[in-house]
């Protein structure tokens, strides 16, 4: 493993199939660390692929884009992950594969140095308590903050355990339906986040709102929105709030103002849904937003 890391990201690593038969790789911590990548801010992704074709093609990808593998593990029992994609009614619905090598992150395999910078993690791999052993073994060796993007996808995940998670938090990004789930009490949107922000100590809570953009809140209750792009075209939105969390931490990294990232992080992901699936391989796709951010 890289010896300090500025963003650790732990997770999912799979295949999407689309309806028309396309496959492209995907997850959400994936996605994320794939940004990142481009981004120049060398990610260390820790996940759990097959010993098969989708494993080693993950890999092949893997070392063509530069990304640094060594913390992900080899599972010669179950399979690569894989999610059947839906699109209904212009969004994407998930019909993920249980018993994915993903499940299966072993903390016997990881680095037990102490670790710093972010780290990154989503809930879908947590399903599993073997890799939800292996993230707490990971925290316990934490030095820096921690990012938890919430997915909630039915039926992989379980209320009684969020909350733990949610305090373990420093930064937490969700979407407006999940936020709806999880949040207690009544009053408006603002109010809403502010009490989850002083319920979990966090430092920043931020829920995606769609077309509508997003808004975030920090602890001294100071609120930023952001709004999309007015002509922004879609071909899908698979893996957009992946590309938004990833110029989040792109931003916490290089420790851009609130405001900043917000609007970075909407401009891109505004960008992503132009194309088809959730990562480009194309590295001329960021050019222009590291140029205009001076990366």
């Amino acid at each position: 493993m890289s010896d300090k890391p500025a963003v650790w990201i732990f997770g999912e690593v799979l295949f999407d199939h689309f309806p028309d038969g396309a496959r492209v790789l995907g997850g959400a911590p994936f996605n994320v660390a794939w940004h990142l990548q481009a981004f120049g801010l060398s990610p260390l992704f820790i996940s759990r692929i097959g010993a098969d074709q989708a494993g080693r093609e993950i890999a092949a990808r893997m070392d063509g884009w530069g990304m640094d593998r060594t913390a992900v593990q080899t599972d010669a029992e179950h399979p690569t992950g894989s999610v059947r994609v839906r699109i209904e009614d212009g969004e994407p619905h998930y019909d993920i594969v249980a018993g994915s090598a993903y499940d299966f992150i072993d903390s016997r395999l990881l680095d037990s140095r102490p670790g710093s910078g972010i780290l990154y993690h989503g809930t879908l791999a947590l399903r599993n308590p073997v890799s939800l052993a292996a993230l707490q073994s990971l925290k316990a060796q934490q030095r820096g903050g921690i990012f938890v993007d919430v997915n909630l996808r039915s039926p992989w995940w379980q209320a009684e355990t969020l909350p733990r998670l949610l305090h373990d938090a420093d930064w937490v990004k969700l979407n407006q339906a999940e936020f709806e789930l999880l949040k207690t009490g009544g009053g408006g949107l603002e109010t809403a986040m502010a009490a989850f922000c002083e319920r979990f100590a966090l430092q920043t809570l931020i829920v995606t709102r769609g077309e509508k953009g997003a808004i975030a809140c920090d602890r001294l209750q100071h609120f930023a929105v952001v709004e999309p792009p007015s002509a922004t075209r879609i071909v899908d939105t698979v893996g957009a709030g992946d590309a938004f969390a990833a110029v989040l931490l792109l931003g916490m990294s290089r420790q851009w103002p609130l405001e900043t990232a917000l609007e970075r992080a909407q401009a891109f992901a505004a960008a992503l849904v132009g194309r088809r699936g959730a990562t480009i391989a194309d590295q001329t796709f960021y050019q222009a937003f590291q140029q205009s951010w001076r990366l």
